[in-house]
Parts: C-alpha cells; sequence; structure tokens
C-alpha cells in the first residue's frame, strides 16, 4: 500500500503562508514514511487559488520532496472549469509533479460531454485521477 498524504496549510498568526512551517510540514511526511505528497488538495483547501497561494505552496512542496533524496509521487490538485483546471495542471506539471488530482466541482451541470472533454484537456497536460468524481 502507498500513502500519499493530503498536505495540510501552514499559516502564521497573521493568517499568511508560513513558509518555514510549510517546508516542515513537508519533510515530516517524508521523515515518516509517506510514499509521496498531495499538495492544492482537501487540507490546503482550494482557497489557496484565491488567495494567490497555489503556485508558491506547491513549489515550497516540491523543493523539499526534491532535496529528499527520495523517489515521491507528487500528486497536486487540480481545480476549476477548463481554462482554469489546464493552468493549474500547467504550473504543477511546470514545477515536477507527476499528477493532477481533479477535481469536477466546478463542473457541476455539465453534459458528459463535456466532462470528457474537460479531463481530457487536463490529461493532455498532467496525468489525471480523479479521488471523487461528483
Amino acid at each position: 500500500m502507498r500513502v500519499i498524504p493530503a498536505h495540510p496549510l501552514a499559516l502564521s498568526a497573521q493568517r499568511k503562508l508560513d513558509e518555514r512551517r510549510q517546508r516542515a510540514l513537508t519533510r515530516y511526511y517524508i521523515a515518516a514514511g509517506a510514499h509521496g505528497i498531495a499538495v492544492g488538495v482537501h487540507t490546503t483547501q482550494f482557497e489557496i487559488r484565491d488567495m494567490g497561494l497555489y503556485k508558491p505552496v506547491l513549489s515550497l512542496a516540491m523543493e523539499e520532496a526534491r532535496t529528499s533524496g527520495r523517489d515521491l509521487i507528487t500528486v497536486a490538485g487540480v481545480v476549476g472549469r477548463t481554462g482554469q483546471a489546464v493552468a493549474e495542471a500547467t504550473t504543477a506539471r511546470g514545477l515536477g509533479y507527476q499528477a493532477g488530482l481533479l477535481s469536477l466541482g466546478a463542473m457541476q451541470g455539465a453534459r458528459e460531454d463535456e466532462l470528457i472533454a474537460h479531463v481530457r484537456a487536463v490529461a493532455e497536460v498532467i496525468p489525471v485521477f480523479g479521488f471523487y468524481l461528483h
């Protein structure tokens, strides 16, 4: 079994990204024996995108993963309508992430063919999988 925990977000008392503690979280998961990291998903919350923290949070985790000397599975959360999702997938791939955990939450009400086109567009950039597809 592979363990790939969802990465939480470390904030300062001023509710700003705490880069030192964010890095420490990644190092903690690696030291604890996790097989990879999933960043920008679940516990990191989707709001990091609204605050302009998507790339910085993914970058910090990837830097720590690379310096660990371990062969880790790296997963980035990918959300939004197709344009946003493709942009996030492009960012994640550019940082070295291996896969995107794709949420279809923003695609509520879309027809099946639209959903397939959406997933296909993102998958052209980064391999995708879905934790749950509602």
